[in-house]
């Protein structure tokens, strides 16, 4: 077959491609390349055996059945799994198997008719007998049931170790090659790719322990490997580039090549050497250009150095739509060395992940096909593809569908290629041991080694990967699917619509705001070149002699504007998205240089200002309009909205577009006239957000810009005797002086909206998955440069866990790029200016004297660190000692739990978040638990706006998570909600008597 010569920068196509064209693609690569009759018939009675001989009641396939994840039996036994094994404190323990166990109702779940039912029956009687002895909520249990309780979570702990037995081949390399040894005695065709479990390196120490496991392990492997008999008949191990190297992203590529390559050629040297083979395993879409860039490096090193070893392998994932495409580019880059690769193909992992990160970015289209069956027809493609570059790829077939299995041999029969298959250790063994009874085909075991309680998130992925409804593991095992449905071609069925597109996240009506994907390079490339073109404009300032006649002239024009029918000026609202959207690279170029953000928080913010024109837009056009209400016969009722008048809007500098949109725009929909009083250090963003929304048709007397101090021109306006109402986003100091300013006027009593800071905590417990936490910790504080209202300022963790969190967060804070935003690579850029860098300053030298440095990330040397704050954690001993917000890259981390309240600290959640409420803000607070109930405790008690559940805490999207606070936190009601608009209204009720002349026609008319 022709090899493609693509050159690398553009050999693959984009991700972001139509899912239906894609498909006609891959189903006419398959065109006649199949006789699907033959593979049912080749099939048929490895399934039918399969059944007739039902796996143990622990294997997959057994436990699917009995206790399905789409049930609450299976899901409570699923997350115990994920989390128990990790708590290291038995109050903990006992609260999160009585929250779990608590939510399913055991005792009906007696395992139906299947194989196991008097196994499935006793399980789920101990089950739900167990739970008698566990407390209800979180209140201290007795003397006696505490003691139950214990016994519980022991057993509970036995139970999923011995799941663990299941899944995970050894908890070391030694333990899991002896495991390998027995089974081989009766297997001896088995081979096997041991995988190092564990996440993604956070920290560099992280990559450090994990290259030393994947070497320690290469040592051990070849050690039993036999000698000249070649990687493809010895045992081999899988490597994650993610966990050799923090910041495996197409951000850090220079750093992935400086720092991460070696690593993994050191790694293929030790590999070659003992001739086993060593496979690079697949990672989420927006790594693959990079990945393959990392390949070809790999590739003419080992063709200098090790030219005769077959051994280097990589796994391509089925449901990424440029699944093929990569394929061939790898034979290709295979080809241009001289060398024979071993490629493993997989469905793909990464399922739900990639749907919600293609959704969360509003990307024109997914990098991953949307149905099950898409994705299998991928398979199918790639699988031909990979058979016919056999000179020089050796395919290896990770699946557990019978009816791939069989398709796949037929293709091989045809080309009369070589292969392999592979399955996951505690999987499919069924499927295979039919297979091996009728066909003398090679086959690898993917094994995990490792802890226990470090399989815990990779286990999870698994079964919700093979435990979904549609997947072949979970049809197999219930007999109410037919074979001959199970064995369905792929290639027959009707193209489904999968998931809706990204833009229509919202539905028809409002369209998700058009995004940018940053790690593909043409995406980024108009960016990065508007950026180096823009120079930012001079904005004057207004003399505060001109405001009376820029408010009369508004006041002037605000009935004209209030009488536009309100289709019309939501249609205005728009017209401006769409602009917005259509310019998206210009407005990121002037947000860099003059707001001085990175390239990512650029889109973010400039999709925020879109999201807001259109959802205000039709939300004035639902809620907005004259509602009739009920009342008596022979009367009519009408509640009117209009707008009361000159509405000041005064934004902030950490969101000069977005807020500045969102509070313009939210005013005029409600017919008010507009005085926008942008920040003093972003006054050209706010200018050419004026500048378009009287291009898409708000007229000049509606909308004027004014720009200067807030001492004196925003005092002014506050001041005038015909504003009407405030929109302000800002500092609690100056909402408080606004306050005071309009409650001093004459006359008619005018309404604040007031967004203002936090003080906002996230509390961590001892439940939840540290790297996740070391995201979202990294994520919330330091993100910005720490300069959002919802930035994280307090973490409250949990003692037990509390050095190993505090440890990984000092190494993540080491691996972020600190230097100028208009570089892509950066992660963190300079404060707004000088005034915020010593605000900042006088800040971390309070600390340096009162609290413990914990970390710092160090920032450029000369004009280069110029305005920037080095990134900082300190531990300090209370939270009340943290009394007023700072807006800079600082995070204060504090213990709770026992042993902490003799030096102020909580001892248990509810006394923590009296702390928390204590300080009288009440923003964001971002919770870390898998303690359901426990989670919504806290948001119950805590008296804040938003409360984020395992995840970041920042990024707060319109209509989703309407945003806003209380006490020093503002006054309602949340940008982005329902209720916004309404503030920004005067109402009328008119009623009018409509008996009064001639009575009430149509009760008249139906008298009998």
């Amino acid at each position: 077959m022709p090899l493609p010569t693509a050159t690398p920068a553009a050999r693959l196509p984009s991700p972001l491609r139509d899912e239906a064209s894609v498909l006609q693609d891959r189903l006419a690569a398959l065109a006649d390349a199949l006789d699907w009759a033959g593979v049912q018939a080749l099939a048929r009675p490895w399934v039918q055996a399969v059944r007739d001989e039902p796996a143990p009641f622990w294997a997959m396939e057994s436990l699917l059945r009995e206790y399905p994840i789409s049930s609450a039996e299976g899901l409570a036994l699923m997350r115990l799994a994920e989390a128990l094994l990790r708590v290291p404190d038995a109050t903990t323990a006992i609260a999160l198997t009585a929250d779990q166990l608590g939510r399913a109702d055991f005792d009906t779940a007696t395992g139906g008719d299947g194989p196991h039912k008097m196994l499935a029956s006793l399980s789920a009687s101990a089950i739900a007998l167990s739970k008698k002895f566990l407390p209800e909520g979180e209140h201290p249990p007795g003397l006696l049931q505490r003691l139950g309780a214990q016994t519980v979570v022991a057993a509970t702990v036995r139970a999923i170790q011995l799941l663990g037995r299941q899944f995970v081949l050894g908890q070391s390399i030694a333990e899991a090659l002896d495991e390998a040894r027995g089974q081989r005695k009766a297997q001896p065709q088995l081979r096997f790719s041991f995988d190092m479990l564990g996440e993604g390196a956070r920290t560099g120490h992280d990559a450090q322990r994990y290259l030393r496991s994947y070497r320690d392990a290469i040592a051990a492997i070849a050690a039993t490997a036999v000698a000249g008999a070649g990687p493809e008949a010895n045992d081999g191990i899988s490597i994650k580039l993610s966990a050799l190297f923090p910041r495996y992203e197409d951000s850090q590529r220079a750093r992935v090549f400086a720092e991460l390559l070696p690593r993994v050629l050191g790694l293929i040297d030790d590999a070659a050497a003992a001739d086993i083979n060593l496979t690079v395993d697949a990672e989420e879409s927006d790594r693959l250009e990079l990945s393959l860039e990392l390949i070809d490096a790999a590739a003419a090193h080992i063709a200098a150095l090790h030219p005769r070893w077959r051994g280097f392998g990589l796994a391509i994932q089925a449901y990424q739509t440029r699944a093929e495409e990569c394929v061939h580019e790898v034979a290709r880059i295979a080809h241009s060395h001289g060398l024979r690769f071993m490629v493993r193909l997989v469905k793909g992992a990464y399922w739900d992940g990639e749907i919600k990160r293609a959704q969360e970015l509003g990307l024109a289209a997914y990098p991953v096909f949307t149905h099950k069956h898409h994705t299998d027809i991928s398979y199918l493609a790639c699988a031909k593809a990979l058979l016919d570059h056999a000179d020089v790829i050796y395919p290896q077939f990770a699946t557990h569908n019978a009816g791939t299995i069989a398709a796949i041999v037929q293709l091989a029969r045809v080309r009369r290629a070589p292969f392999e298959l592979q399955r996951l250790h505690g999987m499919g063994e069924g499927v295979y041991r039919e297979i091996g009874r009728s066909e003398l085909l090679p086959l690898r075991i993917y094994a995990p080694v490792g802890e226990h309680r470090d399989l815990l998130a990779y286990l999870v992925r698994r079964l919700l990967e093979n435990g979904a409804n549609s997947s072949f593991v979970h049809q197999l095992a219930d007999p109410q699917v037919d074979v001959d449905a199970l064995l369905a071609s792929p290639l027959q069925a009707a193209p489904e619509p999968g998931q809706p597109s990204p833009l229509l996240l919202y539905g028809s009506a409002r369209r998700n705001a058009l995004g940018v994907d940053l790690s593909i390079a043409a995406e980024r490339a108009p960016l990065l070149a508007a950026v180096a073109a823009t120079r930012v404009p001079e904005v004057a300032e207004t003399p505060v002699s001109e405001i009376d006649a820029t408010m009369r002239r508004l006041h002037a024009g605000q009935a004209a504007w209030n009488d536009t029918p309100l289709a019309e000026r939501a249609a205005v609202l728009l017209r401006a998205a769409d602009r917005l959207e259509a310019e998206l690279p210009a407005w990121c170029g002037l947000l860099v240089k003059e707001a001085h953000k990175t390239l990512g928080d650029c889109v973010a913010e400039l999709r925020e200002a879109v999201d807001f024109c259109r959802y205000y837009a039709l939300q004035a056009r639902d809620t907005l309009g004259p509602r009739e209400l009920p009342g008596p016969t022979g009367e009519s009722n009408t509640l009117y909205l209009h707008g009361r008048g000159v509405f000041v809007c005064i934004s902030p500098w950490n969101f000069p577009l977005a807020i500045f949109a969102g509070q313009v725009v939210a005013a005029l929909v409600a017919g008010n006239s507009v005085a926008a009083k942008p920040a003093e250090q972003t006054p050209a963003v706010a200018r050419r957000f004026v500048e378009l929304l009287h291009a898409a048709g708000v007229p000049p007397d509606a909308l004027a810009l004014l720009h200067g101090p807030g001492e004196t021109v925003g005092a002014a306006l506050v001041a005038h005797s015909l504003t009407a109402g405030v929109c302000f986003t800002g500092s609690t100091q100056v909402a408080k002086l606004i306050q005071r300013a309009l409650a001093a006027k004459d006359g008619a009593i005018v309404p604040l909206i007031a967004e203002t800071g936090g003080l906002n905590a996230m509390v961590v417990d001892s439940s939840a998955l540290p790297e996740q936490v070391v995201d979202a910790v990294v994520q919330s504080a330091f993100r910005s440069a720490g300069q959002r209202c919802s930035a994280l300022r307090l973490l409250c963790v949990h003692s037990a866990i509390a050095d190993g969190v505090i440890a990984m967060i000092g190494g993540a804070l080491q691996e972020l790029a600190v230097g100028d935003p208009a570089e892509y690579a950066t992660d963190v850029g300079p404060v707004i200016d000088a005034e915020a860098h010593a605000g900042n300053t006088r800040h971390l030298e309070r600390l340096d004297r009162d609290a413990t440095l914990l970390a710092r990330r160090a920032v450029p040397d000369g004009p280069a660190g110029a305005q920037h704050i080095a990134p900082s954690a300190y531990e300090i001993a209370r939270i009340a000692d943290l009394r007023q917000e700072v807006f800079g890259p600082v995070l204060h981390i504090v213990r709770w739990g026992p042993g902490t309240a003799a030096r102020g600290g909580a001892a248990d959640v509810e006394a923590l978040i009296g702390q928390i409420n204590a300080l009288g803000y009440g923003l964001t607070l971002g919770v870390q638990t898998r303690i359901d109930s426990r989670a919504q405790r806290i948001a119950h008690a805590a008296r804040v706006g938003n409360v984020y559940v395992n995840r970041n805490m920042i990024g707060a999207v319109v209509g989703v998570q309407p945003f806003g606070g209380e006490g020093l936190s503002g006054t309602g009601p949340k940008a982005g909600g329902p209720l916004y608009l309404y503030r920004f209204c005067a109402e009328q009720v008119v009623t009018v008597n409509t008996a009064a002349a001639g009575g009430n026609a149509a009760l008249l008319a139906g008298a009998h």
